[in-house]
């Protein structure tokens, strides 16, 4: 691999070292080579096994979904829908979003060529054990762990300076693509924080500035079918640590799954539509009036799955809390100062399950360890 530091800015991010995670096997490899059964590795426990034949249900059509063009003209209604989506399920599309099917055609295109490589050629671009930027999976720690039925790509997009230029596929067309798209991505994140600021008594332009140097990072999900999609998980349960998510999902097949009031809902897609989830860092701002919710994806025995996650997160050494609008006398803090930086250690330290970066964010002690500063 090239290992060539295009400037200093890049070298100086590099020394910053978010955790550790083994190399594992290719899933997309095992599927290639014809596997007929599931390796053991990947069986998750009885509890933690999907119900596959839990294919739709009533309430998964009660999913917000926000018409963004009205959104962004400043239409109250439409912003009360996004604030009712935020408080009481987490989750929500978007639709009119001005993101033109081409550009989402090209980006959803460079993904699948990037993963239909030889195994030989995506190596190339493989993470390094203390990093998430990369070719692989992440958060695995123990050669006895269960493992998830999906190999990624993650790549930090903005700010320029972190991006880990020797990780990005040298496939034609892929960097135009996967930049034209996180370029449109900007805009939607802007106008959803904007919205979100307001309705938190913030100005417009207060939770894009609470980021710091806000980080812009797409996480590509390959999920191979498989032999028994009852056994295994695509992704295990978790929130996300973020501000907010945009995911794009594949238009025909289902593979999301939310936590809702204890059930686990298939979320079917809509065609060129974006879902947006809340974040950890937004649930900590907002003093947990807005929730992020643990999600999983689940596998199928006919086809591949892709879907590709824009993650928006603070800067390494911002400070996360309550902001003062959303703490009185009935609604005390709920969250300790953090640095997002301590979050993301923490949680790359553990097993990515369940709502593990708002533990660390709520109490003094994990599981009988006393929380220290992890610099």
């Amino acid at each position: 691999m090239d290992t060539r530091i295009e400037n200093n800015s890049e070298l100086k991010y590099e020394k910053i070292a978010w955790g550790t995670s083994l190399p594992v096997p290719s899933v997309q490899e095992l599927v290639r080579n014809d596997a007929k059964e599931v390796p053991l590795r990947y069986i998750q426990n009885n509890e933690n096994r999907p119900l596959t034949n839990f294919k739709s249900s009533p309430e998964s059509s009660k999913i917000p979904v926000i018409n963004f063009s009205q959104l962004a003209d400043g239409d109250e209604d439409e912003r009360k829908k996004l604030h009712l989506a935020c408080k009481e399920w987490g989750f929500f599309q978007i639709l009119n979003h001005g993101i033109t099917k081409e550009v989402i055609q090209k980006v959803k295109k460079a993904v699948f060529g990037f993963f239909e490589l030889p195994l030989i050629e995506k190596k190339k671009y493989a993470m390094e054990q203390d990093d998430l930027h990369g070719y692989g999976q992440a958060f695995v720690h123990s050669e006895e762990q269960t493992l998830e039925w999906s190999d990624i790509m993650f790549l930090i997009i903005y700010p320029l300076k972190s991006r880990k230029t020797m990780v990005w596929p040298e496939l034609p067309g892929f960097k135009e693509a996967v930049e034209e798209y996180s370029l449109n991505m900007k805009r939607v994140r802007d106008e959803i924080l904007g919205n979100i600021s307001l309705l938190l008594g913030l100005k417009r332009e207060s939770l894009k500035e609470m980021h710091g140097e806000m980080k812009h990072a797409v996480r590509m999900n390959y999920y191979p079918p498989c032999p028994n999609p009852d056994l295994v998980l695509g992704i295990g349960p978790h929130s996300d640590a973020t501000s907010i998510t945009l995911l794009l999902q594949d238009d025909d097949i289902s593979g999301l799954q939310i936590n809702h009031n204890q059930k686990w809902l298939p979320v079917n897609p809509i065609p060129n539509a974006i879902l947006v989830n809340v974040g950890d860092c937004l649930e900590i701002w907002s003093n947990g009036m807005y929730k992020s919710i643990e999600h999983r994806a689940v596998t199928n025995k006919e086809k591949v799955r892709i879907s590709i996650a824009t993650n928006m997160f603070p800067a390494d050494m911002m400070e996360l809390e309550p902001i003062e609008t959303m703490i009185d006398e009935q609604r005390p803090s709920m969250y300790k100062k953090v640095k997002f930086l301590d979050l993301i250690k923490y949680g790359m330290s553990k097993t990515m399950d369940g709502k593990i970066f708002i533990e660390y964010a709520k109490e003094g002690t994990i599981k009988g360890h006393e929380v220290t500063d992890l610099n």
